[in-house]
Formats: structure tokens, C-alpha cells, sequence
């Protein structure tokens, strides 16, 4: 049980480290990666409070919600990125 912890806690780390750099792109929508993350630090702090299995599950649905509102964000700016670029197509 000892050599899990090690493990489950660098695996975490980077999880919270994907989570955060999501989170770096300035979503379109920033209240709703900003609990997302706040989501996957809470999973990240009762892990290390020793209740594992509702920590695993907090941050797996807050790193679920970081990747889903970071796409959401990714979208709208290479839209508005062509946009601006090439001008609107409807004209």
C-alpha cells in the first residue's frame, strides 16, 4: 500500500498540472475553468487527507470539466481567429 502513495501522488500532480495548463488558455467562459480547477484541487487535498476514493473522484470529474470547457474555449477562438483573419464568410 506504501509504493501506491508515491505513485498515486506524482499521477496527481500531473493530472492537476494538465488541469492547470488548460486553464493557462484564458477560457471564453474563465468562471467555469476556474471551478473546474478549484474541483480538482479539493479531489487533490482530501487525497492527501487520506480519503482516497472520493478524492480520486473529484478530481476525475474536475479534470472532466477542465477538458471540456478548454475544447469549448479552443473552438471559439480558432473561429474567431479565422474570422478576423479571412473576414466572415456571410457577407
Amino acid at each position: 500500500m506504501t509504493r501506491r502513495l508515491p505513485w498515486l501522488s506524482t499521477t496527481l500532480a500531473f493530472l492537476v498540472g494538465v488541469a492547470v495548463s488548460c486553464d493557462a488558455a484564458v477560457a471564453a467562459d474563465k468562471t467555469k475553468v476556474d471551478r473546474a480547477t478549484k474541483q480538482v484541487e479539493q479531489g487533490a487535498k482530501q487525497i492527501s487527507q487520506g480519503n482516497v476514493g472520493q478524492g480520486v473522484k473529484e478530481t476525475a470529474k474536475g479534470i472532466g470539466h477542465t477538458v471540456v470547457d478548454g475544447a469549448k474555449f479552443s473552438g471559439e477562438n480558432v473561429k474567431e481567429l479565422f474570422q478576423k483573419t479571412f473576414g466572415s464568410s456571410r457577407r
